[in-house]
């Protein structure tokens, strides 16, 4: 078998594995905080930055969501890192922003934060605050979720069956789990330029 079949094959599987039940967990999430007028803030580091970049342009501009990922403020991002440390860029922001309990963080990871091992420490600092200040959390991660999948409301575990590709397919899945999300009809709102163009 070569790679490219051995690789879709394991993506089909991974996806047939999902949760629906925690996907629509994550879409009533998200409708109610639109409906309370709360903020969303999305955090991932890595490949899972440019994830919360994008998923934020599409929870925008798709669903009419107040959304914000602090990596796409880089000047802020290098500043806070440089004079502050990394374990604390994203709580600093969230706690500039004011994040309240009508908010909602929304985080991609492999492995959600470990604060014993040291891993993604600005993840479990920025839960953290959310758990403090009453805000939901809510995550899309791979392994056992870490610390994100332990303190969230809502959480969607890609499982880890092919240990030699964890990072790449929990990376993979992600992206189509947040284009379900803007592509749900509840919470659905603006037309694709695509699917709404005549030939």
């Amino acid at each position: 078998m070569s790679h490219s079949r051995q690789y879709l094959d394991e993506c089909a599987a991974l996806v047939g594995a999902l949760d629906a039940d925690a996907l629509e967990g994550l879409v009533a999430e998200l409708a109610a905080l639109r409906d309370r007028g709360g903020r969303l803030f999305v955090l991932g580091v890595g490949g899972s930055a440019a994830h919360a970049s994008h998923a934020t342009a599409d929870l925008r501009k798709m669903c009419g969501i107040e959304a914000y990922a602090p990596t796409d403020n880089v000047a802020e991002l290098t500043a806070r890192t440089n004079d502050e440390g990394w374990s604390t860029t994203f709580s600093a922001w969230l706690e500039v922003s004011r994040l309240g309990a009508d908010d909602a963080l929304l985080v991609f990871s492999v492995g959600g934060g470990d604060a014993e091992r040291g891993i993604s420490p600005n993840l479990v600092a920025a839960v953290d605050l959310a758990v403090s200040r009453g805000a939901r959390v809510l995550g899309v991660v791979g392994r056992d979720g870490g610390h994100t999948a332990r303190h969230a409301a809502v959480c969607v575990i890609v499982p880890p069956r092919f240990e030699a590709r964890v990072t790449a397919h929990t990376e993979a899945i992600a992206a189509v789990v947040w284009h379900l999300l803007v592509s749900h009809p509840l919470l659905h709102r603006s037309a694709f330029k695509w699917e709404s163009s005549k030939p």
